[in-house]
């Protein structure tokens, strides 16, 4: 199947799918985050064929979501490192990897997390970032934002609900 690109799609979600919704990627980003740095170490881990590996470091280092550091020069050989833009994803992996504890590992987590601060294992969970109140899905209320600058990504201006109760204003702008 060919692969589609989203570079000209007018959505956030598609343009962070451009860079890390291919096959692969996402586990790449993963065992960056666990300290796995090196080639080898990565196509051993993974399984993966060195072709496809390097094709994924390559549009990592591409996007800016790795960095590439020589370690060895004969041959020239590179740790992969995460640029801030690659520790960005932090959430969304982490958000992946519970969805994956919750309803794919029947025999419990293959992996936790503990909290340096209390010791404790956690889970992660959304809160406003001006008020500090969790966010669940039925808390929201989508506007179209200034990115919309020509009104494609809401066509009508009425509310409406979607799929799992969250509000979305369509057309206009606010503010």
């Amino acid at each position: 199947m060919e692969r589609k690109s989203f570079a000209d799609m007018h959505c956030s979600v598609a343009q962070c799918l451009e860079v890390v919704g291919e096959w692969w990627t996402m586990l790449i980003v993963r065992d960056v985050f666990l300290g796995v740095t090196r080639f080898d170490d990565f196509q051993r881990r993974l399984g993966i064929s060195r072709n496809i590996l390097n094709a994924r470091l390559t549009r990592l280092v591409e996007a800016g979501v790795l960095t590439r550091q020589p370690y060895q020069d004969n041959p020239a050989r590179y740790d992969y490192r995460l640029t801030d833009k690659g520790r960005d994803l932090w959430p969304v992996l982490t958000a992946m990897r519970e969805w994956g504890d919750r309803y794919a590992a029947p025999d419990g987590p293959p992996l936790v997390l503990r909290h340096t601060g209390c010791g404790e294992t956690f889970h992660t969970a959304l809160t406003c970032s001006h008020c500090g109140e969790p966010v669940g899905l039925r808390d929201v209320r989508a506007h179209a934002g200034p990115g919309d600058l020509d009104g494609t990504v809401h066509s009508t201006r009425r509310e409406t609900t979607g799929v799992g109760g969250v509000t979305a204003v369509t057309g206009g702008r606010e503010g």
